[in-house]
Parts: structure tokens; sequence; C-alpha cells
């Protein structure tokens, strides 16, 4: 019966983990300014390739 608990203490702490990891993303996410967001987004378009109007991939 020991291991249950094992197993189930290890789980509680996976889910615990996967808790802060998701909270510290979500912290990083929302520490940009909508300013930031413009022009991150801006630089991403800037420096993608352009399609020659193709399927995606061909």
């Amino acid at each position: 019966m020991r291991w249950w608990k094992v197993l189930g203490l290890a789980g509680v702490a996976g889910v615990a983990a996967t808790g802060v990891a998701i909270a510290r993303a979500e912290r990083r996410r929302r520490a940009y300014t909508p300013e930031e967001i413009k022009q991150r987004l801006r630089d991403r378009v800037e420096g993608a390739p352009s399609s020659g109007g193709g399927a995606p991939g061909a």
C-alpha cells in the first residue's frame, strides 16, 4: 500500500510543477506592453519569408 502513496505524491508534485511553469509563462507574457507586442509582431512579419502565393509547403 505504501507505493500507492508515493505514486500519488509524485502525481501531485507533477501537477504542482506544471502549474508553476504555466504561471511563469503567463506572467512573462503579460509583462509586455501593447506597443511592445505590436512592434514584435511587425518585426516578425518583416522577417518572414514571403510566399509566392502557392500552397503552403509546395
